[in-house]
């Protein structure tokens, strides 16, 4: 039986994020911000101008927020609520979830040859209000052609990644350099996220 107080809430569908979490010991429960007819949902359409690292802590904090409504509107236990946002950036261009196999593959092109930024924001929300943090990697894309996007892009593991792309996944083959944290690009910094879980009186 784990105590309550070792126990966090984790508001996020990403099976990634849970994995992580896993591999660093802590013990969690997930808030999902839509159940029955609740409309929770964060609008993470970015404003007009906004810059990437904006933009991801904005949404980050914006989650977390939303996450600690739920947690005292369904009267659950109070607990640390854990969120997490990544979004993809080249020249400040933000990437975010490919709508379609064809935007996928546009945002391979883009990627290809060059090193964009991955920025990973971590927020957790208590009593006391938000805390934030974020995590910047470079990823570098070797050259890609048109068959190997092609093929990528038909294994479907492009949908619903930031970029367009998975780290952990098919598309290692295509990364030449990785500057930063690879759990980052994954979907969590680790060492952020202990870190933050600390600060915030978790016992890790």
């Amino acid at each position: 039986m784990i105590a309550p107080s070792k126990v966090i809430y984790l508001a996020s569908k990403s099976p990634r994020r849970r994995e992580l979490l896993r591999q660093i010991g802590v013990h969690f429960e997930l808030l999902l911000l839509r159940e029955k007819n609740e409309r929770l949902d964060v609008d993470e359409s970015p404003l007009p101008d906004e810059l990437p690292r904006d933009y991801v802590m904005r949404v980050v904090r914006l989650k977390a927020e939303a996450a600690r409504s739920a947690m005292l509107d369904r009267k659950l236990p109070e607990r640390l609520v854990l969120t997490a946002d990544t979004t993809v950036t080249l020249d400040a261009a933000i990437l975010g979830k490919p709508a379609d196999a064809a935007e996928a593959a546009r945002m391979l092109e883009r990627l290809s040859g060059h090193t964009h930024q991955v920025l990973t924001a971590v927020a957790v929300a208590d009593a006391q209000g938000v805390r934030e943090v974020l995590s910047t990697s470079f990823v570098t894309f070797d050259k890609l052609g048109a068959d190997d996007i092609k093929r990528y892009v038909d294994t479907g593991e492009p949908m619903d990644k930031a970029g367009g792309y998975a780290v952990q996944g098919l598309a290692a083959k295509f990364i030449s350099k990785l500057s930063g944290s690879y759990s980052g690009v994954m979907g969590l910094p680790l060492c952020e996220t202990a870190k933050l879980l600390r600060q915030s009186g978790f016992p890790l």
